[in-house]
């Protein structure tokens, strides 16, 4: 059986499935409705894992070696060096030449930084275009549904999920908005004369900013206070883009998902203590 062949049979046998759950979803079972499609998942990805792994026997060892990490280094190596030149390089390539209309040089850092801005902005809108990354933004929602629903202390099932937001402070979203914005903050900063220095001087620093980055969205998930709240509008904004309303069946891809990695009844018994120890302490 090939590859094709198989999607196309799993495909079959995914209509039938997701039919009999939506008939436990009316009947109120939708427990058993989300294990019978957790369950089909499973199967379904251990039968690709098979015939992928019945291929890779008839490929010879050194061949799979040699293939396989030198493919992985090169999409590794080609994203960062994309990523780099689109939003670092090019801004700065296009800034330079404002210098001939003005030598103000914070001025010219000003520009820069809205040029990197709408560059960013204009990549995430083309990219929601696409069909199949709005596929993955409706997925990309039903993962922020399901660990809101949780945070907000509700049972993990389809119908409470459905309610909750599908922004999220602590989405990758976010950090890369934070990242583009504590960026220009850093490099407002460098005032060198030399343009092969002040390439280098902001690669040597994407680390530093990464993690500072970082540590906001950690404080942005942590803390629930109108500074915090204000600070992450942006971020929660550009969600817009990069999730969408998922279907039923994408919520329960998402619930099964969580369940698999997340006991979440254990933290909600847990957090239900707290906050009784905490009544009884007022």
């Amino acid at each position: 059986e090939s590859p094709a062949e198989l999607e196309d049979r799993l495909k079959d046998e995914e209509k039938k499935v997701q039919k009999k759950a939506k008939a436990l979803q009316a009947k109120g079972k939708e427990k058993e409705a989300a294990q019978l499609l957790c369950k089909f998942n499973e199967d379904a990805q251990a039968q690709r894992d098979d015939l992928r792994a019945r291929s890779e026997a008839v490929t010879p060892p050194e061949e799979k070696k040699e293939e396989h990490p030198l493919l992985m280094g090169l999409t590794v190596a080609f994203s960062l060096c994309f990523s780099i030149a689109l939003f670092m390089l090019l801004p700065y390539l296009l800034s330079r030449g404002l210098r001939k209309i003005t030598s103000n040089e914070t001025l010219i850092l000003i520009l820069e930084a809205v040029l990197r801005l709408c560059i960013f902005l204009t990549y995430m809108f083309l990219i929601s275009r696409m069909k199949d990354i709005q596929r993955t933004f409706m997925y990309h929602g039903a993962e922020h549904k399901c660990i809101n629903c949780i945070e907000h202390g509700l049972e993990l099932n389809v119908e409470n999920v459905r309610k909750s937001s599908r922004q999220h402070k602590r989405c990758g979203t976010s950090f890369l908005l934070i990242v583009m914005i504590v960026s220009i903050i850093f490099y407002m900063f460098i005032r060198i004369e030399s343009p092969l220095w002040r390439i280098l001087i902001r690669l040597l620093l994407l680390p530093v900013i990464a993690g500072v980055s970082y540590e906001f969205i950690r404080l942005a998930g942590r803390y629930d206070n109108k500074i915090v709240n204000i600070l992450s509008v942006p971020g929660l904004c550009l969600q817009r883009l990069t999730t969408k309303e998922p279907t039923d069946d994408q919520i329960e891809v998402g619930i099964a998902s969580v369940e698999a990695v997340f006991d979440w009844k254990k933290y909600l018994n847990e957090n239900n203590n707290e906050n009784n120890l905490d009544d009884l302490s007022d």
